[in-house]
């Protein structure tokens, strides 16, 4: 494996350093979860499941924010 420089991925392209950056995060499903992130994690999807109902979709959110400017 070739380690990159910080110049040398300095001088990477937007769309190759975003494809460097996605082959990290996925190489880094396997590493486990400490206690506290684990936990946190928990009370993170409890709150979403808590606060579904009030969700509004994407397109939603972008025409209020449209009406909102004009």
């Amino acid at each position: 494996m070739k380690v990159l420089t910080r110049d040398e991925i300095a001088s990477l392209s937007p769309s190759e350093r975003l494809t460097m950056i996605g082959d990290l995060w996925d190489s880094l499903d396997d590493a486990p979860l400490s206690p506290a992130q684990a936990s946190e994690l928990e009370r993170r999807v409890a709150s979403l499941d808590d606060d579904l109902a009030e969700a509004v979709t994407w397109d939603a959110l972008k025409a209020e924010l449209a009406a909102r400017a004009s």
